[in-house]
């Protein structure tokens, strides 16, 4: 099989999988590549020397990336055509000290794979989602590792908020991940000098009743962020922090002061995506295992904070209720081991994704 039709081939397989990364490693004397499926890398496929170079050579080429260029590390992306779909990919190298590349292409997910409602543990925590969405103004935040759901969640709760009236609904990432035609979605391009802040300016003036922001990386971002949510829109964004309360560390990082995120916040998400203990692997459920749904692997763990449980955990305030602090039952790590102990996933995933520290 030639470079080309291998490399539909690889794109095709990945595709009918749900795999979200491929990833393809040098070795001494071969190239070995990986599918990532439901959090977890299984190879796949074993390549010569030549065959792994020349393969990465050709991905390199369609996303514009310089082919003869190994020494930096480069990034790009383009749309691949298969028999029946277009697929957006994102391509990655990295070079190790004898300048042996490794590729790694993150395949965008679909519209059509994406309407479903995501698999969660907890009812409890999604419901009060739901509720916080229905507000009219103010500020969500989700908070998660990559690969852990936040996109498809943010854009399930929104589309279900917008069921029965038209309503705008704008997003602002970098990529677009999820096609949606229901919102308007734009995307950050550096090259063209679009950048978040500049998008999530022009978004204010389109008078839009939701923003949805890929990620608040920086200073500008968050400050643009916050002046959407004063003047009277919800914006549901995401940010990286360890759990939910550590969000309103990493918006003080960012120089939002406590006042403004009291004035604005009215919840907090940290999620995450569990692999399920399968009986018949005696493991995590394996890929062609039938005990669990292929797209049910892994399901959501949510911690979700009001802005009244932030006040008096973050901010050691008074509740109107007691005077006291609120005791937080539902907290991640005790959701965390309240799945381990009704047999949901094993002792090395609780151990693992336990947070230390919180």
């Amino acid at each position: 099989m030639d470079t080309e039709a291998f490399a539909v081939h690889l794109l095709t397989m990945a595709d009918s999988y749900r795999t979200s990364d491929i990833h393809i490693l040098p070795e001494q004397k071969h190239y070995d590549i990986y599918f990532r499926l439901n959090g977890q890398m299984e190879k796949q496929y074993y390549l010569d020397r030549d065959e792994g170079t020349r393969l990465i050579s050709y991905f390199k080429f369609l996303s514009n990336m310089d082919v003869g260029e190994k020494r930096r590390p480069q990034s790009g992306g383009t749309t691949f055509q298969l028999s029946n779909k277009a697929i957006d990919c994102r391509f990655s190298t990295i070079s190790n000290y004898q300048l042996q590349e490794s590729l790694v292409i993150r395949l965008l997910k679909q519209k059509e794979e994406e309407n479903k409602i995501p698999g969660i543990f907890f009812s409890h925590e999604w419901k009060k989602l739901e509720r916080l969405v229905q507000s009219k103004s103010g500020l969500l935040l989700f908070s998660g590792p990559v690969d852990s759901g936040k996109t498809t969640s943010m854009y399930h709760l929104i589309k279900n908020r917008s069921q029965g009236e038209k309503q705008q609904v704008i997003t602002v990432e970098d990529p677009v991940e999820i096609e949606e035609t229901s919102f308007l979605q734009t995307q950050v391009n550096d090259k063209a000098g679009v950048s978040y802040e500049h998008l999530l300016k022009s978004s204010l003036r389109h008078h839009p009743d939701v923003i949805i922001v890929g990620e608040i990386r920086d200073e500008e971002t968050a400050r643009m962020v916050m002046r959407g949510a004063l003047t009277g829109h919800l914006i549901v964004a995401s940010i990286h922090a360890k759990n939910a309360s550590g969000v309103i560390a990493r918006m003080q990082e960012l120089g939002v002061s406590t006042s403004l995120l009291k004035q604005t916040l009215i919840g907090v998400a940290f999620q995450t995506l569990l692999p399920l203990y399968c009986s018949l692997c005696e493991s995590n459920c394996r890929t062609y295992c039938s005990h669990h749904d292929r797209g049910k692997k892994r399901l959501a763990l949510f911690e979700v904070m009001t802005a009244k449980e932030l006040d008096s955990l973050t901010f050691n305030e008074p509740t109107e209720r007691g005077g006291g602090t609120v005791s937080v039952k539902r907290e991640f790590n005790h959701l965390l081991e309240k799945v381990f102990m009704n047999g949901y996933i094993n002792e090395k995933t609780y151990r693992r994704y336990y947070i230390s520290n919180a």
